[in-house]
């Protein structure tokens, strides 16, 4: 189990909003078998990067990028359906994005299509999607292979932000006992 004071020392920024996630987080980590030193490190990387270091369950930008085009089609959206971007923007630590991860994550959690944005950014849903979302894209395994360049792309999509998330892993294996 992570401490308030490992995961303040591994996300700094998250000041007083650690507390609200403390409990999610270690209850998702063992929902979700994230139950290594490096598992749980690459975890919380990912997610200090996702999230801004737990400040934000909802993606920032509109998610008017997601509306049209070969992106929209990958995650899920009806191009023809306008608005499906906005209305489907990353939500949760993680971000879950795109009608089709949203439907699928619903569907696990046994929760209707129309209040699960809404859950996803409460402390509990943005953990335990955070969770399922790395257990199902494959991530323990990554992780146990010590590839966070992959890791990252496989839950950004690309590298963004690689350079953070790999300064955070390293600080939480040298946090983490």
């Amino acid at each position: 189990m992570m401490t308030l004071a490992q995961l303040v020392k591994i996300m700094p920024y998250a000041r007083s909003r650690a507390g609200l996630f403390i409990d999610h987080l270690n209850a998702a980590m063992t929902e979700f078998e994230i139950n290594t030193k490096s598992r749980v490190a690459s975890f919380l990387s990912q997610v200090a990067k996702e999230s801004g270091q737990l400040q934000y369950v909802r993606e920032l930008a509109s998610g008017e990028a997601y509306d049209t085009g070969s992106l929209a089609v990958r995650l899920g959206n009806t191009p023809e359906a306008d608005g499906d971007g906005q209305r489907w923007k990353g939500h949760g630590l993680i971000q879950v994005t795109g009608l089709g991860n949203h439907a699928a994550c619903a569907k696990y959690f046994g929760l209707p299509l129309n209040q699960i944005a809404a859950w996803l950014e409460t402390p509990v849903g943005a953990c335990r999607s955070a969770g399922w979302f790395w257990k199902t894209k494959g991530l323990n395994q990554l992780a146990d292979a010590g590839d966070q360049r992959a890791v990252t792309k496989r839950v950004n999509g690309g590298y963004n932000g690689l350079a953070e998330r790999l300064a955070v892993f390293e600080v939480a294996m040298r946090v983490l006992p």
